[in-house]
C-alpha cells in the first residue's frame, strides 16, 4: 500500500495521534504526516503511506493556506484562545476595514516573525514550549516567512465593540505562525490580539474536498475498501514534469545515476521520471557539477 491519505484532521487529535491511530487501523508501520497541526486546529493533514514517506519533506515544505478568526482586545501567552491573559484592553472599539485592509497589506510578501513560547521550535536543544511550561521565557531567533495572500473575509465596513473579531484568509510559506500573524496584525492595529480559531484548508495541491476523517478510514477498513480511499503518490507531485523514461535511458535512471541536465530543470525545480505515468524517480541539477543531474528520490518496486 503507497500513496497519499488526505486526512482532515479534527480538533482534540495531536497529528502524531493521527498517525498512530492509521497505524493500528491500516497496520501499516511505514505511515508519516506532512505538517504538525495543534490539537485545537483542524484541517488538511496528507499523510503518506509506503514508498510515500519518501516524499513526505515535499509536502511539508508545500505552501499551506489557513482561515482564521482574529480576535483584537486581549493577548495571551499562547497567542491563541487556549492561553493564559497576557494584556487586556477592554476599551470600546471602532476599526474600519480600510485600517484592517491596510495592517493585511503591509503583513503581505516576505516578512519576519518570532516564533511564540509555546511552539516546537528547538532553542539549545530543547523545544519552546518545554521551557514555557516551566516559566522560562529564552531568546527566539526570528525567521522569514513568505505570505503570498492576506485576505479579509468578514464583509463589515466598520468592526465596533470591546473585543472585535474578524476572518481572514492567509496563503503561506512553510514555517508560518499564524497564532504570531494575528498578534502582529493587532500590533499595526494599536491593540493587544490573538487568533481565536484556525482551520487549514489547504496543504499543497490538496484541499477539504478531497479529504476523509478517521472514522471514514476505519469504517472503509472494516469494509475491506480502504484502497480506494489512498490517492497515488504521484498526485503530490503533479507540480512537477513528467517524463516517460526511454530505453536509452531506462537502466541508468532506475539505477540513480548522475546525468546529462535536463532542458525541463531550466525552468523546474525537480522532474520526475515515470514508467506508464508511475513515478520512478525525481531528478535535480547536480549541486556541485554544472551541467548535471542527480537523482533526489528513487521509488524501487514503486512502478
Amino acid at each position: 500500500m503507497d500513496g497519499i491519505l488526505p486526512l482532515w484532521k479534527e480538533r482534540g487529535l495531536t497529528s502524531h495521534d493521527c498517525v498512530f491511530k492509521l497505524r493500528k487501523i491500516l497496520k501499516l508501520k511505514k505511515i508519516g504526516h506532512t505538517g504538525t497541526l495543534d490539537p485545537e486546529v483542524e484541517g488538511v493533514l496528507p499523510i503518506c503511506i509506503g514508498q510515500a514517506t519518501r516524499i513526505a519533506e515535499y509536502l511539508t515544505d508545500a505552501g499551506k493556506t489557513y482561515e482564521a478568526i482574529v480576535a483584537i482586545g486581549k493577548s495571551t501567552t499562547t497567542e491563541d484562545s487556549e492561553g493564559e491573559t497576557v494584556e487586556e484592553d477592554s476599551t470600546y472599539k471602532r476599526i474600519s476595514r480600510e485600517q484592517i485592509l491596510q495592517a493585511l497589506s503591509q503583513l503581505t510578501g516576505e516578512i519576519e516573525q518570532i516564533p511564540p513560547m509555546y511552539s516546537a521550535v528547538k532553542v539549545k536543544g530543547k523545544k519552546l514550549y518545554e521551557y514555557a511550561r516551566q516559566g522560562i521565557e529564552v531568546e527566539r531567533p526570528s525567521r522569514k516567512v513568505t505570505i503570498y495572500e492576506l485576505q479579509l473575509l468578514s464583509e463589515e465596513e466598520f468592526f465596533e465593540g470591546e473585543e472585535i473579531t474578524f476572518n481572514i484568509r492567509i496563503k503561506c510559506s512553510k514555517g508560518t505562525y499564524i497564532r504570531t500573524l494575528a498578534v502582529q496584525i493587532g500590533e499595526l492595529l494599536g491593540y493587544p490580539s490573538h487568533m481565536a480559531k484556525l482551520v487549514r484548508t489547504a496543504s499543497g495541491n490538496f484541499t477539504e474536498e478531497d479529504c476523509v476523517k478517521i472514522s471514514d478510514v476505519e469504517k472503509a477498513a472494516q469494509e475491506g475498501t480502504v484502497e480506494q480511499l489512498i490517492l497515488p503518490l504521484e498526485t503530490a507531485l503533479s507540480s512537477y514534469p513528467f517524463i516517460e523514461i526511454e530505453e536509452s535511458n531506462e537502466k541508468q535512471i532506475f539505477n540513480g545515476q548522475i546525468l546529462e541536465v535536463h532542458s525541463l530543470l531550466k525552468h523546474n525545480e525537480k522532474i520526475v521520471f515515470s514508467r506508464n505515468g508511475k513515478a520512478i524517480a525525481i531528478y535535480k541539477k547536480h549541486p556541485t557539477k554544472s551541467g548535471m543531474m542527480k537523482p533526489d528520490k528513487m521509488f524501487p518496486n514503486y512502478s
